[in-house]
């Protein structure tokens, strides 16, 4: 077994050479350099349409709504188009300050094994920004630090004020480049959308809202597990989206029991589809109050459910800023990502977060493709104990009216 000092250097090292930029990255910079450089042809100013462009997941998407609310009262009067994935949009739909929701199959970030074209996402940034350039936009954000297709196809599409980060392959395709400081990404967000250098208005809470089909939809998917919707019930969600993010089975077992008993309340595990065998797995040792949700639920009938929750634990993933979003306390997983960044928002004494102490943590390396995932240990030290103290306290901690 390697000493821990000597594991932490030595991925310490890996982490430098991961931050590298490789020689296709070099030239890919080079490439956008000089695109960046050409005489693009910009629209017409006063079309009244703002784009907003992000490219992630449910997390990241949940932690951009106040930044849109910000940019729709800063902005009366205009309409606020959002370009985002195609899992994306369900997260959007009730969200008052967009107009229209634009769907795009985002380059790199589709969480799919096909192999990569190398010249697929330039024409697709070309295809993409003729499409923006019919529709007509006075501004664009770019909602991710790193984010230089969203950069290039902003550039492309001509939109005259084109906002982002101060990042390597970002800024040349900028207008406007915000300088790039490490802070909570729904802060971070908010900076964005003012001008730079401004202070940002404390932020309470998301209060994303819930429908009440989804709310039917989750109470008759939990009586057909023979379980009463009104009744105490726990959530755990399974998996992350990323392996090195994930806890054991048997952890969450155990945790699972010792709240169970001490609630007298049943576990709704719930997932994606591919997490449906791991689901299973937790359910099976649970001595009978487990119920397996993964891969049935989309994402208004999951915030129902995790609304009415008492409490809702996890590797740190989307679904734990979906149960923080509606109120319900969290207890998040976090290893290889930094929680100062990627925390669940709101009350820290509800939102609880559990670290483990290894020293190259946080690394924020989420693939280590290629090496032994046994050497990158840091979620899976944390103990049960750990998080069923971290429960507890959620569950006993008052909810505050203005907890940011």
């Amino acid at each position: 077994m390697i000493d821990r000092s000597a594991l932490a250097e030595r991925n310490r090292h890996l982490v430098a050479a991961f931050q590298t930029r490789s020689l296709k990255e070099r030239v890919r910079g080079q490439m956008l350099q000089t695109i960046a450089a050409l005489p693009i042809a910009q629209t017409e100013p006063g079309t009244g349409r703002i784009l907003v462009i992000r490219p992630d997941h449910l997390g990241d998407m949940l932690l951009t709504i106040p930044a849109l609310h910000a940019l729709d009262a800063a902005r009366p009067g205009r309409r606020i188009h959002a370009l985002v994935g195609t899992w994306s949009a369900e997260v959007l739909a009730p969200i008052a300050a967009i107009d229209t929701v634009l769907t795009l199959a985002f380059p790199g970030f589709t969480r799919t094994d096909e192999p990569p074209d190398v010249l697929a996402p330039y024409l697709l940034a070309h295809k993409t920004a003729r499409r923006l350039r019919r529709i007509g936009y006075d501004e664009a954000y770019i909602l991710r630090r790193d984010h230089w297709w969203g950069a290039l196809v902003a550039f492309l599409a001509g939109i005259p004020v084109r906002i982002g980060y101060d990042t390597i392959d970002v800024s040349p395709f900028l207008t406007h480049a915000h300088p790039d400081t490490r802070a909570h990404a729904l802060i971070a967000n908010l900076r964005l959308t003012q001008p730079i250098g401004s202070t940002v208005a404390p932020v309470g809470s998301i209060d994303y809202p819930i429908g009440d089909d989804g709310r039917m939809i989750a109470q008759a998917l939990l009586r057909d597990r023979g379980v009463d919707p009104h009744s105490a019930y726990i959530v755990i969600h399974v998996g992350s989206g990323a392996t090195v993010k994930n806890w054991d089975n048997e952890k969450w077992g155990g945790v699972a029991n010792a709240l169970a008993g001490g609630l007298d309340a049943t576990v709704v595990l719930t997932g994606g589809a591919r997490e449906r065998a791991d689901a299973d797995h937790i359910a099976r040792l649970l001595d009978g109050r487990g119920v397996v949700l993964a891969g049935e639920t989309d994402l208004p009938v999951l915030a129902a459910l995790v609304a009415e929750a008492r409490i809702v634990l996890g590797a740190d993933s989307g679904v734990l800023h979906l149960a923080a979003a509606v109120g319900t306390p969290t207890v998040a997983l976090f290893g290889a990502a930094d929680p100062d960044e990627f925390r669940p928002w709101g009350d820290p004494e509800r939102q609880r977060v559990v670290i483990s102490e290894i020293a190259c943590r946080p690394c924020r390396i989420l693939d280590w493709d290629g090496d032994d995932l046994a050497f990158h240990p840091c979620v899976r030290d944390i103990t049960p104990r750990q998080v069923i103290d971290a429960a507890w306290r959620a569950l006993h901690a008052p909810r505050r009216i203005n907890p940011g």
